[in-house]
């Protein structure tokens, strides 16, 4: 994969942190897109990495939502940048929705560690993360009705629920830290300076788990999530028999009686 020059990754024990750094806000560009969705699906495919952390590296602010100058480019002047073809204008969203699917879809559990404010797509963008740990003096906010656009609302339902969303979207207000995880967005909300430590905590304890085993649980879970109860329950069941017959799942029961740690054989 080419090297990103709007994001970082860094790989240690398993745990991918992928670090937004788009100065001054990480506004989200096409290109900016683009590489996070080559960044998650690239560690998807691979063995290097079980989960992923997904921050930022700009003081109080994890994403401030689309580029203002890049949407205008896109919607309305309709003009395309060199590494661009015609199907961007036909379909000038798809950029957009490929970057959030490749978080959504790539593979990994992805925890969003937001260290401030998360804006617009920039709050999708945490939608779109399978947990969140937030900073105590972070806020997640849907203000695309002030400046006479619309989005994020479907992914807002991801973490709030439909009334709530309605309430962002309709007001353009802040939704605090304390105030997502009251309403079951967030799974922990912390100091700023204890973020890194929480999020990778929690990644550290989920890349524990059986690889394939994992990204075998995401897909189902993303799969199952909308469907009727039976249906999703039926087929989570048939996923678990497909995670029942892998090695891996020997192992982790072996392990399991023998009062080990497993070792995993990603097959």
């Amino acid at each position: 994969m080419d090297q990103p020059q709007f994001v970082r990754v860094d790989i240690v024990d398993a745990v991918a942190t992928v670090i937004l750094d788009r100065p001054p806000v990480n506004a989200l560009s096409a290109p900016m897109m683009r590489e996070i969705g080559k960044v998650f699906r690239h560690l998807g495919r691979g063995d290097d990495a079980v989960a992923a952390v997904l921050t930022s590296a700009r003081p109080g602010i994890f994403c401030a939502g689309a580029d203002i100058a890049e949407s205008e480019r896109r919607y309305v002047e309709r003009r395309l940048l060199p590494e661009e073809s015609h199907a961007d204008l036909v379909d000038p969203g798809a950029v957009v929705r490929e970057c959030f699917a490749s978080i959504r879809h790539g593979g990994l559990p992805v925890i969003a560690a937001v260290n401030g404010a998360a804006v617009g797509a920039g709050a999708a963008l945490v939608a779109c993360a399978d947990l969140v740990v937030i900073a105590e003096e972070a806020y997640l906010a849907l203000p695309e009705i002030n400046v006479g656009v619309l989005g994020g609302a479907r992914h807002m339902q991801q973490l709030v629920g439909v009334m709530k969303t309605r309430e962002l979207a309709y007001t353009g207000r802040r939704m605090s830290a304390t105030e997502l995880h009251r309403l079951g967005g967030a799974t922990e909300v912390v100091p700023l300076a204890k973020l890194a430590d929480a999020a990778g905590s929690l990644a550290r304890e989920i890349a524990e788990k059986s690889p394939l085993a994992l990204r075998l649980s995401k897909e189902s879970i993303n799969r199952s999530e909308h469907l009727p109860l039976d249906e999703g329950y039926r087929l989570e069941q048939d996923y678990t028999a497909r995670v029942s017959n892998l090695d891996d799942a020997r192992e982790a029961r072996t392990a399991y009686r023998e009062k080990r740690a497993p070792s995993w054989s990603w097959r």
